[in-house]
């Protein structure tokens, strides 16, 4: 197996509160304090420049920083440090003082209690006019002031063509700051005007949320296909098309940029809404999207040993990216774990909170590059399996994707075929993935399919007496079920389910053997994605999807890489802890994994339904046609 990990972690106790947290060597006080859920007082997002954040190191050893002296000259003697400027290279308890005032907070994510402190701030100055005694520049008076605020100054030139305007006809103004840098400055106060924008972008789909910075509101969202699709569907294809030279790879950023900029130019009308009114976006998305959102060449991820040019979060602003928010703005891009768990199952753990808790929780986002994480606070894997593209519909006879017309939802009861189709009362124009694995797991518990996904023939099943034997036909010699009008479900299509399946969980797999887990030592399993919101637990169990835990501990968790990128977009704390993510995440390449072809064929098959906890008594398990007629 290969894998790379983060060590051994280290203990440190906060108190009064007797809280603890095991980090690796070289987190911050500051940072492991928020991991393990207890704020420390801060505005300057923990660069040492507010002073705020100061505990008192009662046993263990700590460095001293220039920021100490600085901030906490008089304290030193007594075991003071800034929380965010000492790192953690030994066993520490440490008393930290009580907040002076309990921030804002909202519940994001997966039940995550967020404190609302974004890496935006505003600040309204009255400074006093210049005079003759006092004929300091416009722009050192913002920073003075800046600076006795607590915040790091910097800026670059292109903003001080807006501080002169801001001082045509007074010297109160508003200071934007987005982290170190003063990005803009206004005349007046200007406070309730800040928003920013988290993206989440996907191979196929892309989802852009317009977030109020000022209270966590979202203001619009809005999603639209990848336009990167036109020149293939999946991330294959892409890599192809990008090795074929640096005009390919300017097309397929281009697609990405104009994607982005088509979803911020909708949530902007939406809410009303101007470009330079929105300071900051967070990007996540899988590690071959990263790289062709900034023209980086994805060729290393496709050849072996897979290795991503960069899987290190990155901050670019927003005019060299050519994203169409304020132009001295910054656009934060997620880390990775590696080339094939990218920066949308960091942002996944993120909302989840998959490692920072005691419970042990299996997280799976499906598509078609099937990522995985699994463990605890105290250890956690990740591993991505090459599912192919049969959940979004593709090498699908009658396959599609999740818009109007498809079918999304199956029951087979009483001899009757049940559809629900999206839109509602329209008819059915395919199928696309949640409704693939209810057809195959109704098919399954029908007694229509046997353990090897073979479906039965028609004889069989009239013989048997099946009330849905006239469903079963024949289509170019091949086996179907039909399920409505022309649209049928083939053979050949439970084998692609079968493969997609069998690959995803033979991932889930490996990351359990790696933990030394069963299945009954797991406390939830989330499926993830908005493909995951969609799948119905009980199908996902009996298709053999995840592993056969109850079905009450199987959950949709939604899109939570967009709601991972919006937690970082609200909170420089939940974004300190997202770049920390991969520290704490072994990642393990199935490609290095001996056994995995092997695991893999076996996992082919559907799993015995008397396998399988609690199936419900209104499904009842009959036996299969197979063994009737026999």
């Amino acid at each position: 197996m290969s894998s790379t990990g983060s060590g051994a972690k280290i203990e440190v106790t906060y108190l009064p509160s007797g809280k603890t947290a095991r980090v690796p060597a070289g987190t911050t006080l500051f940072n492991a304090a928020h991991w393990a859920g207890l704020p420390i007082e801060s505005t300057c997002g923990g660069r040492g420049t507010c002073g705020k954040c100061g505990v008192q190191i009662l046993e263990g050893e700590a460095e001293l920083s220039l920021a100490d002296y600085r901030h906490l000259a008089d304290k030193l003697d007594d075991g003071w440090r800034l929380s965010c400027q000492c790192p953690i290279n030994g066993p520490m308890t440490v008393d930290v003082p009580r907040l002076m005032k309990m921030p804002k907070a909202a519940t994001m994510g997966v039940g995550r209690f967020v404190l609302l402190e974004p890496n935006v701030v505003k600040l309204y100055l009255e400074l006093p006019p210049p005079s003759l005694e006092d004929h300091r520049s416009h722009l050192r008076r913002v920073m003075d002031a800046v600076e006795e605020a607590g915040y790091t100054r910097n800026h670059d030139w292109e903003v001080l063509p807006k501080v002169a305007e801001a001082f045509r006809n007074g010297s109160n103004v508003t200071a934007t700051l987005v982290g170190e840098y003063l990005v803009d400055c206004e005349e007046g106060d200007t406070r309730e005007r800040m928003f920013g924008a988290s993206f989440d972008i996907g191979t196929t789909t892309c989802v852009c949320t317009l977030v109020d910075l000022r209270n966590g509101s979202t203001v619009a969202v809005g999603s639209t296909i990848n336009h990167q699709a036109s020149y293939g569907a999946d991330v294959i294809a892409r890599m192809a098309k990008a090795m074929h030279g640096q005009e390919n790879i300017d097309q397929l950023r281009g697609a990405a940029i104009e994607t982005v900029n088509e979803l911020l130019q909708r949530v902007q009308e939406e809410a009303d809404v101007k470009p330079e009114e929105i300071y900051e976006a967070v990007v996540a998305g899988n590690a071959t999207m990263m790289s062709l959102l900034l023209g980086v060449n994805p060729e290393s991820i496709a050849l072996a040993p897979y290795v991503a040019t960069f899987t290190e979060a990155q901050d670019v602003r927003a005019d060299q990216l050519g994203m169409h928010i304020h132009p001295l703005g910054w656009v934060a891009i997620y880390p990775s774990i590696g080339a094939y768990v990218g920066a949308d199952i960091v942002a996944d753990i993120v909302a989840t909170g998959l490692v920072r808790d005691p419970q042990t929780r299996l997280l799976v986002d499906v598509g078609t590059n099937g990522e995985i994480a699994c463990g605890n606070a105290e250890r956690s894997v990740a591993t991505a399996a090459p599912a192919g593209p049969a959940f979004e519909g593709g090498e699908i006879l009658y396959g599609m994707r999740a818009t109007e017309g498809a079918i999304e939802g199956v029951v087979l009861t009483n001899g009757e075929v049940e559809l629900q189709v999206i839109g509602g009362d329209v008819e059915p124009k395919g199928i696309c993935g949640s409704g693939l694995i209810d057809i195959v797991a109704q098919l399954r518990l029908a007694g229509l399919l046997d353990d090897g996904g073979k479906m039965t023939t028609r004889e069989d099943a009239e013989a048997a007496g099946h009330a849905l034997a006239a469903h079963i036909v024949m289509r170019d010699e091949v086996r179907a079920f039909q399920l409505a009008g022309d649209i049928i479900l083939t053979q050949s299509d439970v084998r692609a389910l079968q493969f997609a399946k069998g690959a995803i969980s033979t991932g889930i797999e490996t990351a359990m053997r790696a933990l030394e887990l069963g299945a009954e030592d797991l406390d939830e399993v989330m499926l993830a994605g908005s493909f995951g919101s969609y799948i119905n637990p009980r199908s996902a169990q009996v298709i053999g999807l995840v592993p056969a835990v109850t079905v009450d501990k199987i959950k949709a968790v939604g899109n939570t890489a967009s709601e991972g990128a919006k937690m970082a977009l609200m909170s420089f704390r939940e974004r300190e802890v997202a770049w920390e993510i991969p520290s704490f995440v072994e990642y393990i390449e199935l490609s290095g994994v001996e056994d995995f072809n092997d695991r893999f064929i076996g996992n082919l098959g559907l799993p015995p339904l008397d396998t399988l906890p609690d199936l419900d008594a209104d499904e009842p398990v009959r036996p299969s046609v197979q063994e009737a007629a026999g």
